[in-house]
């Protein structure tokens, strides 16, 4: 059986891209955006949860983030979820879950 693995999220940047070049000149952006919620529970009480998802863009996608987007910038994104571990310097094991972006639509501009 087939699976899938397909995120869309619509968001705010919490920060400008950082932009860098793999050793093999790869274009690569990292960013991450916000998506909030809010609900109200029975009592009538207001909640409100901020996430933040890591955003990875590589080639023709990336150079479009670091051309277009800024902090605040609200955006569509659609891609997919990816795990990686790796040794931090003190030799920890770290890991993080990325979304590595296959396509980007800027919905507007922060002013």
């Amino acid at each position: 059986m087939k699976s899938i693995n397909k995120i869309i999220l619509v968001g705010h940047l919490g920060a400008k891209p950082e932009n860098r070049y793999t050793p093999q000149g790869v274009s690569t952006s990292s960013f991450s955006i916000a998506t909030n919620e809010t609900w109200y529970d029975s009592e009538k009480n207001k909640h409100e949860h901020t996430e933040w998802h890591n955003i990875v863009a590589f080639n023709q996608n990336a150079d479009y983030v670091n051309q277009y987007l800024n902090k605040g910038c609200l955006v569509y994104l659609e891609g997919t979820i990816r795990s990686r571990v790796w040794k931090s310097a003190q030799n920890e094991e770290k890991k993080i879950t990325e979304i590595i972006a296959s396509q980007i639509v800027l919905l507007n501009s922060k002013k």
